[in-house]
């Protein structure tokens, strides 16, 4: 326990972000001071916007520098504590990095360390219950305000946030349809999920399904994707319609700028809104999401699935499952199990 093992960003990325971005090293573990807590990691999430923050770019957050730990959600163990909120064995939840150790100051607000709440397994809390699923809520609920009996379209919905978004819509009356990669997500989707419908981008003509399943046109379009998905939707939304900008993963590993939709004049013609948003936001309400998505869950309105590798050793490889649509719902990996 006095090596921390790290995978560090060597290089940034230029096209598909691959395992070459990133080198293996040992460093010695940390030692906390005065107010700071020694994490042991166990579970890390893997997210699209972490190939945004390899990007040497201003953003919502700093980009991660050349030789430092890449930034990840995850959810570790106290390992050590000079803090008197937290104890040797809880359980917390950090963005820190691929590492098996951190040091996390709490002072510095809950994207820094927060407790797991107790009995809560640490799948759920970097899923359904974190960002992804709190993405999902807020996105949905407070810019695409969804009202019984209208008609919802998610991208990316077989993904962590999508899908998440879509079965919202589903509770709250709203006609569902997916679009997703493959047969197998789709089927997740209506068998699963509940979705109304399906379609699959990768063996369909995505517009002239859209027009098949929305005749009354599209009231909320759940944007992750963008690009030829974005301006298929643009083309049916409805008078009034919200598009909500959750992400773009279409575009995120392109090696030249992307052209937007041919068709954005459609928001004007229909007195449309298009919005994006950032969860991070939202932080001092994510309790109270949290506990209304808990409900859901147990009630057995909302599913959701967690795909979990294994293996610090695996750690760069499974951040390019996102983008090759290997993985199915929330991406983790294990590195360890509690103490």
């Amino acid at each position: 326990m006095n090596i921390n093992r790290q995978w560090i960003l060597a290089r940034r990325p230029f096209g598909m972000v691959s395992a070459d971005n990133f080198e293996y090293r040992e460093v010695p573990v940390p030692e906390p001071g005065d107010g700071e807590v020694l994490v042991r990691n166990l579970y890390l999430s893997f997210d699209p916007t972490q190939r945004g923050w390899m990007e040497d770019r201003e953003s919502y957050m700093p980009p991660v520098r050349i030789g430092e730990p890449m930034r990840a959600g995850a959810v570790g163990q106290v390992f050590a504590s000079n803090h008197p909120d937290f104890e040797t064995g809880e359980l917390v939840q950090t963005l820190g990095g691929w590492q098996d150790f951190l040091v996390a100051n709490p002072s510095a607000g809950m994207l820094s360390l927060s407790k797991l709440p107790p009995g809560i397994d640490p799948a759920m809390i970097l899923s359904v219950l974190g960002t992804t699923g709190q993405t999902a809520y807020w996105g949905l609920l407070d810019l695409g305000k969804p009202q019984s009996g209208e008609t919802v379209l998610v991208s990316g919905a077989a993904g962590a946030t999508g899908s998440v978004a879509g079965q919202i819509a589903r509770i709250k009356g709203c006609r569902v349809i997916g679009i997703a990669g493959g047969p197998e997500k789709c089927a997740w989707l209506t068998e699963e999920a509940r979705f109304d419908d399906a379609i699959d981008y990768k063996s369909e003509d995505v517009d002239a399904r859209i027009a098949e399943l929305c005749p009354d046109r599209v009231d909320i379009f759940f944007d992750n994707v963008g690009g030829g998905i974005l301006e298929a939707a643009l083309n049916h939304i409805n008078m009034r319609a919200r598009v909500v900008m959750c992400g773009g993963i279409s575009a995120y590993n392109a090696t030249a700028p992307v052209p937007g939709p041919a068709n954005l004049m459609n928001i004007v013609v229909m007195r449309a809104r298009m919005e994006g948003f950032i969860v991070i936001d939202y932080m001092d309400r994510f309790a109270a999401a949290a506990q209304e998505l808990m409900g859901w869950v147990q009630s057995g309105e909302l599913v959701y699935q967690v795909d979990v590798q294994e293996g610090f050793e695996n750690i760069p490889q499974t951040l390019t499952r996102l983008f090759t649509g290997q993985n199915r719902g929330k991406q983790l990996l294990k590195i360890a199990d509690p103490a």
